[in-house]
């Protein structure tokens, strides 16, 4: 399957380059920054497109208020976004990812997490009281808990410190296990035809900041 991903991704890859895409992507949330306080002029009407060539992937939170293709600045087609609560890696994640950058030629991959994060947060509290541990969302929050245990045992005293920083680990540890998930990650990664990073959008001012930006 490796060899058939990469002649794939030999035959689509995408013109522009994976950093100046992130550039693409950083242009268009100033824009919408600037449209939050009447700086920006509005966007032409939009038309739905018959075919897709997206220019980066986004694997982002579930969470409602965190719309992609909005807080980029970007029209439909323009993004392939794989939402799941906390912005997880996990297998159908990883294998829809590997879908873009295989068969739509996406060489830049953004795992953006965000603060307030919920089922961040609800990891937290259970690390911290595992009697809070529901069965029904075991099977999203035992995949965070691993991630954020070193940060919890810390006891830091400040819990919006504490939950901030646990956005940060939960974001680096998807970019992360992206990067090695697959042969075919690490080779494009090497041949720089790939690009991960992480990312965090603030709800507070509705900026994305962009980190992890070296593989």
């Amino acid at each position: 399957m490796k060899v058939g991903f990469l002649k794939t991704l030999s035959a689509v890859s995408s013109p522009a380059s994976p950093r100046a895409v992130l550039d693409e992507l950083r242009a268009g949330n100033r824009r919408f920054v600037a449209s939050l306080a009447g700086h920006a002029p509005p966007r032409p009407p939009l038309r739905l497109p018959t075919s897709q060539r997206p220019k980066a992937a986004i694997l982002g939170c579930a969470d409602a208020r965190v719309p992609a293709e909005i807080i980029f600045d970007q029209g439909p087609g323009d993004l392939f976004v794989v939402r799941v609560a906390g912005n997880l890696s996990a297998p159908s994640q990883v294998a829809s990812l590997a879908f873009a950058v295989a068969y739509l030629g996406v060489g830049l991959i953004v795992v953006l997490g965000h603060s307030q994060c919920g089922a961040v947060t609800a990891a937290v509290d259970e690390l911290l009281d595992p009697t809070r541990r529901d069965p029904l969302l075991d099977p999203l929050l035992s995949r965070i808990r691993p991630r954020l245990a070193e940060l919890v045992t810390d006891q830091d005293p400040d819990r919006p410190r504490l939950l901030a920083r646990a956005v940060r680990a939960n974001v680096r540890a998807s970019v992360d296990h992206l990067r090695h998930a697959h042969a075919f990650f690490e080779e494009a990664t090497a041949a720089g035809r790939l690009l991960v990073v992480g990312g965090e959008y603030s709800l507070e001012d509705a900026t994305v900041d962009f980190f992890d930006l070296a593989p």
